[in-house]
């Protein structure tokens, strides 16, 4: 199975099969991206889909693509409502919710953005193109809350420390460029000391996830998908991190009445609830050893998805860590 573009799909026949598209149906493709997935789908079912991206760039594919194909419904907004966009459409229901989670080739590849130090460009990272940067985040957040993000959305060791350092030399110039940061990170470590993953890679990840509030944005597109999907309906989720698919893992356990007790990432189970997700395996499936030859991106990735029950939706949106701070708080902070 193939698609137009130079973005590769992770996992995408195992998606595909996951979500059975049949004639007739209706898909949320939560992260078009590329549009990989939404031209799949379409392939294989006289379907529609809407495609949601928060991105103006992805959009434009969108749009482009729904040119050539009007069973493709373009909607531009974040995936967290997804359930609005649904409605927004005309669709009270649909068969299924697809989700690619992370950053898109697309804007790796992109220097402008900001997303990765292998080129040098702004310190950006925001998927939206507006609202507090990067080099926002960096130059203005305090030290303590700089440290907790990178230890809890980057899980790096050294947090404190890098932490530390930026705020030292940002006294001196602020951050505005991604190599910049990356060498400062660098040299605040003592070097990459033999390791193969840069040492900037943590804290990278975690000011991305910060300033687009990636995780959070999953946890409210989980319910509401929970909302939208019909009785039979399928979610199909593909992460790329141990933070995202622990969030998954424990969404779709809980909801699937396999686990007692609330977490931080799910709400507990309000009394009498029915489980209202069905799932066929507790195992996530991994890209075969040629998926990951041919797509070294695919690496790290793991596809979950479970089918939609005829239960009442728990309905309850919840936070992720209190000791983060919020964008709220960095958004005060600008001049």
């Amino acid at each position: 199975m193939t698609t137009e573009g130079t973005h590769i799909p992770v996992l995408l026949e195992p998606v595909v099969e996951a979500l059975a598209p049949t004639d007739g149906s209706v898909y949320i493709d939560g992260t078009y991206g590329g549009g990989g997935y939404s031209r799949a789908v379409l392939a294989v079912a006289d379907c529609a889909v809407i495609g949601v991206d928060r991105d103006p760039d992805a959009m434009r594919r969108a749009w482009d693509h729904a040119g050539k194909d009007a069973r493709l419904k373009p909607a531009p907004g974040r995936f967290g409502e997804l359930d609005l966009a649904a409605r927004a459409a005309g669709y009270e229901y649909v068969d299924g919710v697809m989700l690619d989670l992370g950053v898109s080739s697309y804007q790796i590849d992109q220097a402008e953005r900001g997303f990765s130090f292998m080129r040098d460009g702004p310190l950006d990272m925001r998927m939206e193109q507006r609202g507090p940067s990067a080099a926002d985040a960096v130059n203005l957040l305090s030290e303590k809350d700089l440290s907790a993000i990178f230890h809890y959305y980057g899980e790096e060791p050294a947090s404190r420390r890098i932490a530390k350092f930026i705020v030292k030399r940002r006294e001196e110039a602020p951050f505005t460029r991604t190599l910049d940061l990356a060498n400062l990170i660098e040299s605040s470590v003592g070097g990459r000391r033999g390791k193969k993953t840069h040492p900037a890679t943590r804290v990278f990840q975690a000011l991305r996830l910060y300033v687009n509030d990636e995780l959070g944005e999953l946890v409210q597109a989980l319910v509401a998908s929970e909302e939208i999907i019909k009785a039979g309906g399928r979610l199909v989720v593909v992460t790329f991190h141990s933070l995202e698919d622990r969030i998954v893992k424990t969404f779709l356990r809980e909801r699937a009445g396999a686990m007692g007790g609330g977490s931080r990432h799910a709400p507990e189970a309000p009394a009498g609830s029915l489980p209202t997700f069905e799932l066929i395996a507790r195992k996530a499936i991994d890209p075969t050893d040629e998926e990951v030859s041919e797509n070294p991106r695919s690496r790290s990735s793991k596809l979950r998805w479970a089918i939609r029950t005829d239960a009442p939706a728990w309905g309850e949106k919840t936070g992720l860590n209190s000791r983060i701070p919020t964008l709220d708080v960095l958004e005060a902070l600008l001049p």
